[in-house]
């Protein structure tokens, strides 16, 4: 595993009116969480890579669908990626100095918890183009759905 990337498996407590999961216990993390964000994307978009230069951290789980995560420790050139969501319920902890992105393998509902609130006059968000050669092969796509940002990163 790349160097402070964390991993929590989520269990589902069931019963006749559904379920309930314990996401994560700030207890358990290094800092609390001053934000939290929700996306819905659909299938075939990238979101990322991303990095945070002034120690802002993220949580990341798909609530529903599946999400692919990869991870880039910039460092080291190591990657790690996982699919997250329906059929592997785990929530991911990492350290924003890595690299860091989804992909919505589904159309998802994905939220991502950060230890810092974002600051549109002074952002701490910074990018790698999605196909940067260390991960490129990682991803299921080879033509994603972009932001506009992460488009630019790729120029």
């Amino acid at each position: 595993m790349i160097a402070g990337l964390r991993r929590f498996p989520l269990v589902r407590h069931e019963d006749e009116r559904g379920w309930l999961t314990e996401l994560v216990r700030a207890s358990a993390l290094e800092k609390p969480f001053r934000q939290a964000n929700l996306t819905r994307s659909r299938r075939g978009v990238i979101r990322g890579l991303h990095y945070h230069e002034r120690g802002q951290d993220d949580l990341f789980v798909c609530l529903s669908g599946t999400a692919r995560v990869v991870v880039l420790d910039r460092e080291t050139g190591e990657a790690f990626c996982e699919d997250i969501g329906d059929e592997n319920p785990v929530a991911l902890y990492i350290p924003g100095v890595h690299a860091h992105g989804w992909e919505a393998l589904t159309d998802c509902l994905f939220a991502y918890f950060v230890t810092e609130e974002y600051d549109p006059t002074n952002p701490d968000e910074h990018g790698l183009c999605w196909a940067d050669p260390r991960v490129r092969h990682l991803w299921s796509t080879r033509s994603p759905i972009l932001s506009p940002r992460d488009a630019a990163a790729c120029s």
